[in-house]
């Protein structure tokens, strides 16, 4: 069992007074690692609400049927809860009358499952995100030195648990993962119609990582109006398949003000949808591989450290630009990514002048562990 790095911090919060609610993308673990977390306690209900049994017992509810069905239970888990009509006033019945429980709600639909409880439990609940496994997580179930063996690994075929799991069959269980099933809840979305319209954007997008990207072009690309393109932009980033950078604009008048860079949360789902497990001596986008795992791996190593901070990158008319860079207390980081540790990366003279005090860092392969252990 591989332990995650929320575990600790969720256990943490068992039995304080609030609803916890746990996102992240289908197959990430979420069900797992709460299985782990209550696998010495036997007053645990699970409600899987994929079960359509369970949605249709949840349909209509009142307290004396809620106390009923928890009876001795300390526990709740509701898996999938985004499938529930009405979840979070449901929910708030739970926590107004049984001041005892402890309540655990899971989703892979975060536009979905924060909507539908954000009012009803607005100050009951604390909020985490799950995501695929880290380089600190897998060098904390093995070895530091064990993960590094396996980095040209990662950097293909990615960290879900399951291609993690079982090496030599990553290439089908990754496929299976890409094939529509990460993007399942978006797809039964009522105005998203054209699951191969999604499929398009979402290999225009493979091919894109660390470019700039047009909403325009895009559109042109895979056939879609540019309003439609933003909005499924917005529910892969929700259902946390993608992420977006948007740039820094302060100081300058020639930074760029409205450009936005978009980025995979694994690489092995990237590389899926284009096809493309090559190895990384073959490769030509071997630098946008190593800028988009870098940067998924600073902000989920970010989110469990509990440390928040904004996130852009820098980019000038005159082509002068930063990778990475993040904004925490109004202090700025700022990280340059270079697969190659022979080559140095240029910080731009406008840019330390616009922004002193700055950290300036460059992350290549021979240090990149100081930065994500």
């Amino acid at each position: 069992m591989i332990t995650r790095k929320l575990s600790n911090i969720i256990k943490d919060k068992f039995f304080k007074g609030k609803v916890i609610v746990l996102i992240g993308a289908r197959q990430v673990g979420k069900t797992t690692m709460l299985k782990e977390l209550t696998e010495n306690m036997s007053d645990v209900l699970w409600l899987n609400a994929d079960d359509l049994g369970v949605r249709t017992l949840l349909q209509e509810v009142s307290v004396e049927k809620f106390r009923t069905l928890i009876g001795a239970k300390k526990v709740i888990v509701v898996d999938e809860a985004q499938r529930i009509e009405d979840i979070g006033l449901k929910m708030k019945l739970i926590t107004d009358h049984f001041d005892d429980l402890q309540l655990i709600l899971t989703g892979s639909s975060s536009f979905d499952l924060a909507n539908r409880t954000n009012e009803p439990l607005t100050g009951r609940k604390w909020e985490y995100n799950l995501f695929p496994l880290s380089f600190a997580e897998m060098a904390g179930h093995t070895s530091p030195l064990e993960e590094i063996k396996h980095l040209p690994i990662r950097l293909v075929y990615g960290y879900y648990p399951d291609v993690v799991n079982h090496p030599g069959e990553e290439r089908e269980i990754i496929n299976q993962l890409s094939n529509s099933y990460l993007y399942k809840d978006i797809l039964e979305w009522e105005y998203v119609k054209k699951s191969d319209k999604l499929v398009k954007l979402l290999q225009s997008l493979a091919y894109q990582i660390g470019s700039e990207v047009s909403l325009t072009e895009l559109g042109q690309q895979v056939d879609l109006d540019k309003n439609t393109v933003e909005k499924y932009i917005v529910l892969l980033e929700r259902t946390q398949v993608i992420f977006r950078l948007t740039s820094l604009s302060r100081n300058l008048r020639n930074e760029l003000k409205t450009s936005r860079k978009i980025y995979f949360y694994d690489n092995g789902v990237r590389n899926a949808l284009i096809g493309n497990f090559l190895d990384l001596s073959l490769r030509a986008d071997i630098g946008a591989l190593w800028e988009n795992w870098m940067i998924s791996e600073l902000i989920k190593k970010r989110h469990y450290d509990r440390r928040f901070a904004n996130h852009y990158f820098w980019r000038t008319t005159q082509q002068q630009e930063i990778d990475y860079i993040e904004e925490s207390d109004g202090l700025f980081a700022a990280y340059e990514f270079k697969w190659n540790p022979q080559k140095n990366a240029k910080i731009s003279q406008s840019f330390l002048k616009a922004y002193p005090n700055t950290k300036v860092m460059t992350v290549n392969r021979d240090n990149f562990f100081e930065f994500l252990m």
